[in-house]
C-alpha cells in the first residue's frame, strides 16, 4: 500500500489493518478506500515525431560517450549518428524499462520521457555517418580471399548451407536499414562493436524478452539470435569489418549541374 493510501486512510479514519475486522467491514473498507485513494500518476504521454533541434540540446550528457554529432571516437561505444529515430526511440525505452540491460544506460534513460527519447532520435538521425575502413588482409595465408571480401558475401549472400541469411536482406544493400521497422542501420559501425553485439547475439542474447509491451517487432534481435547462431568467430571478424567499411556511394554532380557552378 503507497505512502498517498495510507494518509488517505488516515484522514478517513479507516484502519490500515483489516485483518483484525469482520468480513463486512472489511468490504466496506475496502470499497472506501478504492473510492478515497489518489490515482495512480499517469504514463509517460505519447510522443510525437522528434524534434532534431529539441535533440541536440537533449542529447547533450551523450556526447561524453557517442560523440556531438553521434560519431563514437570510442569503438566499444556505438555509433548513432545516421540511426533512425524510431529505432533509438524502442532502444532507449528497453534501457528505461530494463528489457535491454545496461546499468549506465539504465541511468540516462531512466531520467527521459518519450518525447525526449523520440527528440534524441531525431537528432542522432540527421547526422551523417563516418565510415571507418574495411580489412583488406588476407583471411588466411596462400589464400586470396580477404576479410572485406568474406564479409560482403555473408552480408549480401549468407549461406544457405550453413543456414546464415544474408544480412542485406533486412539492413539493406548499403547497410541503411529500414527506418519503419525495427532494424537498424548498420553502415559505418565500429568493428568492434559489431562484433561484440554478433558474438552475444550467437550466444543466445535477447534484448526485451519477458517485458511488457514490447512485441516481438520492437525485438528484432529475437531474430538475430536465431541468424547469429550459425555464425563462427570468423564469420563475425569478417562482417564487423566489412560493415565498418560499408557505406552509401555520394551522388556525383552531373554535367549540368557542374555547367552551372
Amino acid at each position: 500500500m503507497s505512502m498517498r493510501w495510507v494518509l488517505a486512510l488516515l484522514v478517513l479514519g479507516l484502519s490500515t489493518a483489516p485483518c483484525a475486522q469482520d468480513a463486512g467491514t472489511v468490504e466496506e473498507a475496502a470499497t472506501t478506500e478504492a473510492a478515497a485513494a489518489p490515482a495512480p500518476p499517469a504514463d509517460d504521454p505519447p510522443a510525437v515525431a522528434g524534434d532534431p533541434q529539441r535533440g541536440q540540446e537533449k542529447s547533450a550528457v551523450c556526447a561524453a560517450c557517442h560523440g556531438l554529432d553521434g560519431n563514437s571516437a570510442d569503438a566499444i561505444n556505438p555509433k548513432l549518428a545516421g540511426q533512425h529515430e524510431l529505432y533509438i526511440y524502442r532502444q532507449l525505452k528497453q534501457f528505461k524499462s530494463g528489457g535491454r540491460e545496461n546499468a549506465i544506460m539504465l541511468g540516462f534513460a531512466s531520467l527521459l520521457t518519450h518525447q525526449d527519447m523520440r527528440d534524441i532520435g531525431a537528432w542522432y538521425a540527421s547526422q551523417r555517418v563516418l565510415p571507418g575502413v574495411a580489412n583488406d588482409g588476407k583471411v588466411r595465408e596462400g589464400e586470396d580471399l580477404t576479410w572485406a571480401e568474406l564479409g560482403r558475401r555473408l552480408y549480401q549472400a549468407g549461406d544457405a548451407e550453413r543456414q546464415i541469411p544474408a544480412c542485406m536482406a533486412c539492413h539493406g544493400p548499403t547497410g541503411r536499414g529500414n527506418p519503419g521497422s525495427a532494424y537498424p542501420a548498420l553502415a559505418g559501425q565500429h568493428a568492434d562493436y559489431t562484433r561484440a553485439k554478433l558474438t552475444e547475439f550467437r550466444d543466445g542474447m535477447v534484448w526485451g524478452e519477458g517485458t511488457r509491451g514490447h512485441p516481438i517487432t520492437e525485438n528484432a534481435n529475437a531474430v538475430m539470435a536465431g541468424v547469429a547462431k550459425y555464425l563462427s568467430d570468423e564469420d563475425i571478424e569478417a562482417l564487423a569489418t566489412y560493415i565498418e567499411g560499408l557505406h552509401r556511394a555520394e551522388r556525383q554532380p552531373t554535367t549540368r549541374a557542374l555547367a552551372r557552378n
